[in-house]
Parts: structure tokens; sequence; C-alpha cells
């Protein structure tokens, strides 16, 4: 049908020409003739040569290669074998799931393909095997790995996590597998994921990786306030990502920020339950990259642990934060809305007890305002060698159950701005 439509769009742009030409585009007449006619070879260019392509993508059904969207029967090699028919291809692809629920194990979508444009159009479910050892050791349930131009459009995924966060919170957790991050991608660029639903993830929901212009929006993560290590959207080693409109519920930070992340946009987002955005755990180890460029604009925290936080471990490190904005935030009953720990250990097992080396410099808090579960609303943190520089809070209210909440400064230097409660301690 398109092709038909083509022809007819040609058609109608020849007689044009042939109009506008004086007959001289007649395909019998010399092409010489038209050396008379400068206006029309340039029309003839704007026409033919400038017109932009609309040949249709070539679209991959994974039902015709044997995918069953019943839930039950394993769908893996389906999946795998429309990825490697996709990929062969030199034109733009569409890997079509229609609803249903998919059944599959865990995949590994590798590049170099030929095509520079694959899209994953999902209208159903995929469900991860109902024992959850098959996944629990393997690092990913769906990794792609040096891939360009992939998009993952719609859709859901049901890793089934709960059955793992129990073994992992009961009596036994030592015998428990790690458990699987839901989506990765490692190693690729220009990415898009739009409207996925990500649900009950074993470890992290999703992960970016080494990876380069990446737009992730209407993104919906779901998992219990418990459920552990089940951070929404970690990205690490990544430049030019874009997180924007997207809603995560879960049991770790709601979004993540690793060591080598560089000019990452973040954009109306809520987070609750979770433990906030944070830029962290840095300082893991002495020669690391740092974070740099972050704008974090138009959140809504609801029941989170954290709000805003930047946590490091008290151990040398070459590491850094700089260039961090947080603009426009409401917190509703978050426990530490604006928090910087430079002595992060969790559960005060195996801490490091050193002095952090994670240098954090040009921090801005703006348009910040709603309440806070805990009675210091502000906690600056710092390193006692390296102390916390231009910290600006602009314009911030934070109450504790409808009165005056209190800050709290160690080694931090910075000025605020405008209207800031509870009153600044820098």
């Amino acid at each position: 049908m398109r092709r038909k439509e083509q022809k007819k769009e040609i058609e109608a742009s020849t007689h044009a020409l042939d109009r506008t030409c004086g007959g001289y585009f007649s395909p019998t007449k010399e092409l010489s003739a038209l050396a008379t006619y400068a206006p029309c070879i340039a029309l003839l260019f704007i026409v033919f040569v400038s017109k932009p392509s609309f040949s249709a993508p070539i679209t991959y059904n994974v039902l015709s290669y044997g995918a069953k969207p019943n839930g039950v029967k394993d769908s893996t090699q389906a999946f795998l074998d429309a990825w490697s028919d996709a990929c062969g291809s030199n034109k733009s692809t569409v890997i079509y799931v229609p609803k249903g629920r998919y059944m599959v194990g865990s995949m590994v979508f590798k590049g170099v393909c030929k095509s520079s444009d694959i899209a994953f159009r999902v209208d159903g479910t995929l469900v991860a095997p109902a024992d959850y050892n098959v996944l629990g050791k393997a690092k990913s349930w769906l990794s792609f790995e040096g891939v360009s131009g992939v998009s993952i459009l719609g859709g859901a995924l049901d890793a089934g996590g709960s059955l793992l966060w129990a073994c992992k919170l009961g009596p036994r957790s030592n015998n428990c597998p790690n458990g699987a991050t839901t989506l990765s991608f490692t190693n690729s660029n220009n990415i898009q994921i739009s409207g996925l639903m990500s649900i009950n993830s074993q470890m992290f929901h999703i992960v970016i990786n080494g990876c380069q212009n990446v737009h992730i929006e209407r993104a919906k993560v779901i998992a219990a306030g418990d459920s552990p290590n089940t951070d929404g959207i970690h990205v690490q080693y990544s430049t030019n990502v874009e997180i924007i409109s997207s809603s995560i519920k879960t049991g770790d930070d709601c979004i993540s920020i690793g060591p080598g992340t560089k000019n990452l946009w973040i954009e109306h987002v809520t987070c609750g339950p979770g433990h906030g955005i944070s830029i962290g755990s840095l300082g893991k180890e002495l020669d690391e990259e740092g974070v740099q460029n972050v704008t974090v604009k138009r959140t809504i925290f609801s029941g989170s642990t954290n709000g805003f936080r930047i946590k490091s471990w008290a151990r040398p490190s070459n590491g850094f934060v700089q260039g961090v904005r947080f603009i426009g935030a409401v917190m509703q009953n978050v426990q530490n809305p604006i928090i910087i720990d430079q002595h992060y250990c969790p559960h005060n097992l195996k801490c490091p007890n050193r002095v952090s080396g994670v240098r954090i410099n040009d921090v801005m808090y703006q348009g910040i305002r709603g309440s806070s579960a805990t009675s210091i609303a502000i906690m600056l943190d710092c390193s006692s060698k390296y102390p916390c520089t231009n910290i600006k809070l602009q314009n911030v209210h934070l109450t504790y159950m409808n009165r005056a909440a209190q800050s709290s400064c160690a080694n931090a230097v910075g000025k605020t701005l405008g209207l800031v409660k509870p009153d600044s301690c820098l």
C-alpha cells in the first residue's frame, strides 16, 4: 500500500514539473534540453533529491518465530531469532510483541547490527520463569550490549521478584541467588525507552552502563517498599542521559547515579516509596570517575527515605561530584529531604571509618518545599579532609510536623539565597 502511495506522489511531482517546465521534463525529451531551464533543474533537485524517504520499516512478529502468548511455553528462542533477523537487516526494523504474556529466560541482544534503527514495539507482557533461580543466577534478564539505535516502546516486564525478596529477607538469606537486573544497556548509544513498565524486579529494574545519548520517558517502576536492592533506574559511566515524566515506586533508590555519569537530565519524576534520587554511593574504589553536570527538575517525593542524596564511603578516593542542580521539588513526609552523607555505611557493617576523598563542589538546591518526616530536614555531613564547597540553598521551605525543622552541617561551605527554612547551618 505504501509503495502505491509513493508511486502516486512521484507521478504527481513529475506532472507538476512537466507543466512548469513546458513539457521538457517528459522522459522522451533529451536531458540537454533542460540546460535552458535552470529553475526547473532546481525544482527537480528539491522533489527527487531532498525529498525524505518514507519507506516503511520491516516488521518481525515474534508469533511468526514460535512465541506463545500464554505465559507458559518458553518463548526465549523466538525472541532471539527475531532479534537476529532484525539485527541482520540493513533497513529500519520493528520487532513486534502482540498482546499476551510471554515467558522468557535470560536473553542477550548483541550488536553490531546492520540496522541502525531497531524498535521493540511491545503490546504484551514479558514474564520471568516461575523458579527465581533460573534468572537469579544470571546478571541480567534482558541485556543489550554494544547496540545502536534501539528503541523499546511500551510493554511490561514482570520479573516476579517477590519470592526472591522473601528468600533474601528470611533466615536462609545466604543460600539465595543475587538476582538479575531486569533490563540493561551496556556500551550502547542512541537508545530510547518509552512507556515501559517494570514490575517486581529481582534486583535493579533498569541499568544504563557505559552508554551515550539515552532517552527514557514515561517509564513506570513498581516494587514493594521493602524489596532489597531494587533500584528503579541506575546510570553509570554514561553521557547525555535523559529521564523524563516517569513514576518510580520501589525498595531502593528511585534513581541512582554512579561514577562516570556526565550530562544527566531528570525532569518530572515521582518517587515513593524508595530511597530517593541518589548520587552514589561513591568512593568504593581509589581510582574512580567523577559525576558532573546533573540537573533534576520538577520532582515529587512521597513517603520516601530520602529526597536528594549524595553519598560516599569514608575512604580515600579521587572521585568527585560537580555541577549539580536540584530545582523545583515537593517533599511529602520524606525522612531526609536534603542530605549529603560522606560517611555512608548501610547497616553499620564493615564501615571503613576513614575519611572520604570524594570532593563535592557546586551543588544547588533551589525551590524545594514540603514536609520532613524527621526533625532534621537538611543534613550536610561532608568530608573533614575535603569539605563540600560552593553549596547553595535558594528558596527552600521544609517543615516538620507543621513546625519549624532543623538543619545540620559538618564541613560544608556555601551560601543561602532568598527564604530558606529551616535556618541554614552553612
